[in-house]
Protein backbone atom coordinates (compact mmCIF):
# COMPACT_ATOMS: atom_id res chain seq x y z
CA UNK A 1 0.00 0.00 0.00
CA UNK A 2 0.96 3.36 -0.88
CA UNK A 3 1.44 6.23 1.40
CA UNK A 4 -0.83 8.32 -0.48
CA UNK A 5 -3.13 5.31 0.55
CA UNK A 6 -2.60 6.11 4.20
CA UNK A 7 -2.47 9.42 4.19
CA UNK A 8 -6.52 9.31 2.46
CA UNK A 9 -7.47 6.57 5.64
CA UNK A 10 -6.10 8.76 7.92
CA UNK A 11 -7.60 11.73 6.50
CA UNK A 12 -11.27 9.54 6.08
CA UNK A 13 -10.59 8.18 9.71
CA UNK A 14 -10.32 12.00 11.35
CA UNK A 15 -13.52 13.29 9.06
CA UNK A 16 -15.31 10.45 10.31
CA UNK A 17 -14.41 11.36 13.79
CA UNK A 18 -15.25 15.38 13.48
CA UNK A 19 -18.11 14.48 12.31
CA UNK A 20 -19.33 12.30 15.19
CA UNK A 21 -18.88 14.70 17.20
CA UNK A 22 -20.53 17.09 15.42
CA UNK A 23 -23.36 15.31 15.17
CA UNK A 24 -23.23 14.16 18.70
CA UNK A 25 -22.30 17.85 20.43
CA UNK A 26 -25.87 18.70 17.83
CA UNK A 27 -27.97 16.30 19.54
CA UNK A 28 -27.28 17.11 22.97
CA UNK A 29 -27.34 21.00 22.42
CA UNK A 30 -30.94 20.66 21.56
CA UNK A 31 -32.04 18.31 24.50
CA UNK A 32 -30.09 20.85 26.72
CA UNK A 33 -31.51 23.98 25.00
CA UNK A 34 -34.53 21.88 25.17
CA UNK A 35 -34.31 21.73 28.85
CA UNK A 36 -32.85 25.55 29.69
CA UNK A 37 -36.43 26.77 27.42
CA UNK A 38 -38.50 24.65 29.11
CA UNK A 39 -37.14 25.98 32.85
CA UNK A 40 -36.59 29.67 31.36
CA UNK A 41 -40.89 29.14 30.99
CA UNK A 42 -41.07 27.58 34.15
CA UNK A 43 -39.13 30.04 35.88
CA UNK A 44 -40.98 33.13 33.91
CA UNK A 45 -44.42 32.05 35.32
CA UNK A 46 -43.50 31.72 38.72
CA UNK A 47 -42.24 35.37 38.00
CA UNK A 48 -45.66 36.36 37.34
CA UNK A 49 -47.12 34.43 39.99
CA UNK A 50 -44.68 35.97 42.47
CA UNK A 51 -45.51 39.55 40.99
CA UNK A 52 -48.85 39.06 41.71
CA UNK A 53 -48.43 37.95 45.16
CA UNK A 54 -46.49 41.11 45.82
CA UNK A 55 -48.78 43.26 44.27
CA UNK A 56 -51.55 41.67 46.42
CA UNK A 57 -49.82 42.27 49.79
CA UNK A 58 -48.80 45.59 48.78
CA UNK A 59 -52.44 46.56 48.07
CA UNK A 60 -53.68 44.95 51.09
CA UNK A 61 -50.61 46.74 52.83
CA UNK A 62 -51.78 49.90 51.42
CA UNK A 63 -55.20 49.15 52.68
CA UNK A 64 -54.44 48.58 56.14
CA UNK A 65 -51.85 51.94 56.34
CA UNK A 66 -54.62 54.08 55.09
CA UNK A 67 -56.83 52.70 57.76
CA UNK A 68 -54.23 52.85 60.62
CA UNK A 69 -54.00 56.80 59.47
CA UNK A 70 -57.30 57.27 59.70
CA UNK A 71 -57.85 55.64 63.01
CA UNK A 72 -54.59 57.81 64.24
CA UNK A 73 -56.13 61.17 65.89
CA UNK A 74 -58.65 58.39 68.27
CA UNK A 75 -56.01 56.24 68.95
CA UNK A 76 -53.83 59.24 70.59
CA UNK A 77 -56.42 61.15 71.75
CA UNK A 78 -55.41 62.53 75.71
CA UNK A 79 -52.79 60.49 75.18
CA UNK A 80 -50.51 63.88 75.96
CA UNK A 81 -52.99 65.83 77.50
CA UNK A 82 -51.04 69.41 78.61
CA UNK A 83 -47.72 67.74 77.59
CA UNK A 84 -45.41 70.42 76.22
CA UNK A 85 -42.95 68.78 73.35
CA UNK A 86 -39.92 70.79 71.58
CA UNK A 87 -39.64 69.40 67.58
CA UNK A 88 -36.23 69.10 66.32
CA UNK A 89 -35.43 67.82 63.02
CA UNK A 90 -32.15 66.30 61.83
CA UNK A 91 -30.48 66.89 58.59
CA UNK A 92 -32.42 64.55 55.87
CA UNK A 93 -35.53 64.54 58.09
CA UNK A 94 -38.76 64.29 55.67
CA UNK A 95 -41.13 67.67 56.24
CA UNK A 96 -43.63 65.17 55.56
CA UNK A 97 -42.93 63.73 58.78
CA UNK A 98 -42.35 66.01 60.76
CA UNK A 99 -45.87 67.66 59.76
CA UNK A 100 -47.17 64.36 60.45
CA UNK A 101 -46.02 63.72 64.12
CA UNK A 102 -46.44 67.57 65.26
CA UNK A 103 -50.20 67.23 63.93
CA UNK A 104 -50.72 64.12 66.13
CA UNK A 105 -49.09 65.66 69.16
CA UNK A 106 -51.61 68.52 68.63
CA UNK A 107 -54.60 65.73 68.31
CA UNK A 108 -52.95 63.41 71.41
CA UNK A 109 -53.74 67.13 73.62
CA UNK A 110 -49.88 68.25 73.72
CA UNK A 111 -48.59 71.46 72.17
CA UNK A 112 -45.68 71.87 70.24
CA UNK A 113 -43.69 74.81 71.82
CA UNK A 114 -41.05 75.17 68.75
CA UNK A 115 -40.09 73.65 65.84
CA UNK A 116 -35.83 73.66 64.91
CA UNK A 117 -34.11 71.89 62.20
CA UNK A 118 -30.39 71.01 62.23
CA UNK A 119 -28.45 71.69 59.50
CA UNK A 120 -25.63 69.92 57.87
CA UNK A 121 -22.67 71.77 59.44
CA UNK A 122 -24.39 70.69 62.75
CA UNK A 123 -23.18 67.19 62.56
CA UNK A 124 -20.32 67.69 60.14
CA UNK A 125 -17.08 66.29 61.54
CA UNK A 126 -14.90 69.28 59.82
CA UNK A 127 -17.62 71.28 61.94
CA UNK A 128 -17.19 69.90 65.36
CA UNK A 129 -14.43 71.88 66.51
CA UNK A 130 -15.87 75.33 65.95
CA UNK A 131 -19.36 74.01 67.40
CA UNK A 132 -17.37 72.64 70.35
CA UNK A 133 -16.00 76.32 70.58
CA UNK A 134 -19.91 78.26 70.23
CA UNK A 135 -21.32 76.18 72.52
CA UNK A 136 -19.63 77.24 75.30
CA UNK A 137 -20.61 81.30 74.74
CA UNK A 138 -24.47 80.53 74.28
CA UNK A 139 -24.81 78.73 77.40
CA UNK A 140 -27.77 80.33 79.40
CA UNK A 141 -27.18 81.87 82.87
CA UNK A 142 -27.36 78.90 85.75
CA UNK A 143 -26.89 75.80 82.95
CA UNK A 144 -23.86 73.60 82.68
CA UNK A 145 -21.83 71.56 80.69
CA UNK A 146 -20.86 67.96 81.15
CA UNK A 147 -17.52 67.31 81.56
CA UNK A 148 -16.81 66.17 77.71
CA UNK A 149 -15.57 66.99 74.08
CA UNK A 150 -18.15 65.30 72.78
CA UNK A 151 -19.11 67.57 70.14
CA UNK A 152 -23.06 65.95 69.77
CA UNK A 153 -23.51 65.97 74.16
CA UNK A 154 -22.25 69.69 74.10
CA UNK A 155 -24.85 70.64 71.34
CA UNK A 156 -27.35 68.23 72.94
CA UNK A 157 -27.01 69.66 76.03
CA UNK A 158 -27.22 73.26 74.79
CA UNK A 159 -29.89 72.84 72.71
CA UNK A 160 -31.89 71.03 75.76
CA UNK A 161 -30.98 73.94 77.98
CA UNK A 162 -32.94 76.53 75.18
CA UNK A 163 -35.84 74.13 74.78
CA UNK A 164 -36.78 71.75 77.65
CA UNK A 165 -36.50 71.52 80.88
CA UNK A 166 -37.41 69.04 83.97
CA UNK A 167 -40.63 70.14 85.23
CA UNK A 168 -39.52 72.55 88.57
CA UNK A 169 -38.97 76.41 89.80
CA UNK A 170 -39.59 78.64 87.07
CA UNK A 171 -36.37 80.23 88.19
CA UNK A 172 -34.24 77.38 86.77
CA UNK A 173 -35.63 77.57 83.70
CA UNK A 174 -34.02 79.75 80.39
CA UNK A 175 -36.14 82.16 79.93
CA UNK A 176 -37.83 82.68 76.51
CA UNK A 177 -35.43 85.97 75.47
CA UNK A 178 -32.52 83.87 76.39
CA UNK A 179 -33.07 80.83 73.74
CA UNK A 180 -34.08 83.35 70.95
CA UNK A 181 -30.87 85.08 71.44
CA UNK A 182 -28.44 81.74 71.84
CA UNK A 183 -30.85 80.17 69.09
CA UNK A 184 -30.47 83.42 66.55
CA UNK A 185 -26.96 83.23 66.89
CA UNK A 186 -26.60 79.15 66.40
CA UNK A 187 -28.61 79.81 62.89
CA UNK A 188 -26.20 83.20 62.40
CA UNK A 189 -23.44 80.27 62.69
CA UNK A 190 -24.89 77.84 59.95
CA UNK A 191 -26.04 75.15 62.89
CA UNK A 192 -29.30 75.41 62.86
CA UNK A 193 -32.74 77.30 60.92
CA UNK A 194 -35.56 78.19 62.87
CA UNK A 195 -37.62 78.25 64.94
CA UNK A 196 -40.32 81.45 63.55
CA UNK A 197 -41.41 81.45 66.76
CA UNK A 198 -40.79 80.09 70.06
CA UNK A 199 -42.85 79.71 73.23
CA UNK A 200 -41.38 81.45 76.02
CA UNK A 201 -41.45 78.13 78.24
CA UNK A 202 -39.74 75.73 78.08
CA UNK A 203 -41.10 72.19 76.88
CA UNK A 204 -40.69 68.94 78.87
CA UNK A 205 -40.34 66.24 76.04
CA UNK A 206 -37.97 66.53 73.05
CA UNK A 207 -38.56 64.88 69.61
CA UNK A 208 -36.04 63.81 67.35
CA UNK A 209 -36.55 63.60 63.85
CA UNK A 210 -34.23 61.49 61.58
CA UNK A 211 -34.73 60.81 58.35
CA UNK A 212 -32.94 57.15 56.62
CA UNK A 213 -29.38 56.54 55.34
CA UNK A 214 -26.63 56.02 57.38
CA UNK A 215 -23.38 57.79 57.88
CA UNK A 216 -21.30 56.86 61.13
CA UNK A 217 -19.39 59.65 62.27
CA UNK A 218 -22.83 61.63 61.63
CA UNK A 219 -24.99 59.40 63.14
CA UNK A 220 -23.14 59.48 66.39
CA UNK A 221 -22.95 62.79 66.98
CA UNK A 222 -26.78 62.79 66.58
CA UNK A 223 -27.19 60.00 69.04
CA UNK A 224 -25.57 61.64 71.39
CA UNK A 225 -27.25 65.14 71.02
CA UNK A 226 -30.87 63.32 71.56
CA UNK A 227 -29.10 61.67 74.23
CA UNK A 228 -28.00 64.56 75.93
CA UNK A 229 -31.63 66.24 75.48
CA UNK A 230 -32.69 63.32 76.94
CA UNK A 231 -30.92 63.99 80.01
CA UNK A 232 -31.88 67.86 80.29
CA UNK A 233 -35.77 67.39 79.81
CA UNK A 234 -38.06 65.16 81.22
CA UNK A 235 -37.53 62.54 78.29
CA UNK A 236 -36.85 62.11 74.64
CA UNK A 237 -38.11 60.38 71.95
CA UNK A 238 -35.84 60.01 68.57
CA UNK A 239 -37.51 58.45 65.65
CA UNK A 240 -36.18 57.94 61.83
CA UNK A 241 -36.80 56.51 58.99
CA UNK A 242 -36.48 52.78 57.79
CA UNK A 243 -32.51 52.36 57.46
CA UNK A 244 -31.97 55.13 59.44
CA UNK A 245 -28.49 54.70 60.89
CA UNK A 246 -29.19 57.14 63.95
CA UNK A 247 -31.75 54.62 65.62
CA UNK A 248 -29.62 51.88 64.96
CA UNK A 249 -26.64 53.66 66.85
CA UNK A 250 -28.58 54.11 69.86
CA UNK A 251 -29.72 50.72 70.12
CA UNK A 252 -26.51 49.51 69.92
CA UNK A 253 -25.58 52.21 72.64
CA UNK A 254 -27.12 50.50 76.17
CA UNK A 255 -26.40 53.86 77.61
CA UNK A 256 -28.07 55.90 75.40
CA UNK A 257 -30.89 53.20 74.89
CA UNK A 258 -31.51 53.20 78.47
CA UNK A 259 -32.60 56.80 78.30
CA UNK A 260 -33.97 57.59 74.68
CA UNK A 261 -37.38 55.67 73.20
CA UNK A 262 -36.48 55.31 69.35
CA UNK A 263 -38.74 54.39 66.74
CA UNK A 264 -38.29 53.06 63.17
CA UNK A 265 -40.16 52.75 60.37
CA UNK A 266 -41.52 56.65 60.78
CA UNK A 267 -42.50 57.00 56.89
CA UNK A 268 -45.88 54.78 57.82
CA UNK A 269 -48.89 55.47 60.22
CA UNK A 270 -47.87 52.89 62.79
CA UNK A 271 -44.19 54.21 63.81
CA UNK A 272 -45.91 57.86 63.74
CA UNK A 273 -48.84 56.58 66.27
CA UNK A 274 -45.92 54.97 67.86
CA UNK A 275 -44.13 58.10 68.14
CA UNK A 276 -46.99 59.93 70.12
CA UNK A 277 -47.19 56.79 72.52
CA UNK A 278 -43.26 56.79 73.04
CA UNK A 279 -43.62 60.02 73.67
CA UNK A 280 -45.98 59.81 77.02
CA UNK A 281 -44.14 56.70 77.41
CA UNK A 282 -40.66 58.90 77.98
CA UNK A 283 -43.03 61.52 80.63
CA UNK A 284 -43.99 58.51 82.73
CA UNK A 285 -40.62 57.77 82.75
CA UNK A 286 -39.96 54.51 80.70
CA UNK A 287 -38.44 53.89 77.72
CA UNK A 288 -38.97 51.49 74.84
CA UNK A 289 -38.00 50.44 70.61
CA UNK A 290 -40.74 50.48 68.48
CA UNK A 291 -41.49 50.31 64.88
CA UNK A 292 -41.49 47.42 62.05
CA UNK A 293 -37.82 46.62 62.64
CA UNK A 294 -38.09 46.09 66.48
CA UNK A 295 -41.61 43.89 66.06
CA UNK A 296 -43.76 46.23 67.82
CA UNK A 297 -45.45 49.38 68.21
CA UNK A 298 -47.48 49.93 71.13
CA UNK A 299 -45.80 50.74 74.36
CA UNK A 300 -46.19 48.07 77.13
CA UNK A 301 -48.28 49.24 80.34
CA UNK A 302 -46.22 49.50 83.31
CA UNK A 303 -45.64 47.22 85.62
CA UNK A 304 -48.11 47.36 88.87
Amino acid sequence: MSLRYHVVSIAAILLALALGVVLGASALSGRVLGALTSDRDELASQVVVLRGDRDALGDRLGATERLVAAGAPSTVAGVLPGRRVAVLAAPGADPGDVEAVTDLIGRAGGQVTGRLALTDAATAPDRAEALRALVPRLLPAGAQLPTTTDTGTLTGSLLGSLLVARPGPAAERTTGPEASTALRALADAGYVQGPDALDPSPAELALVVAGAGTDPARDTTLARLAGAMDRVGAGAVLAGRTGAGVVSTVRTDMALRSGLSTVDGLEGPASRIATVLALREQADGRTGVYGPAAGTFTPQPAAG
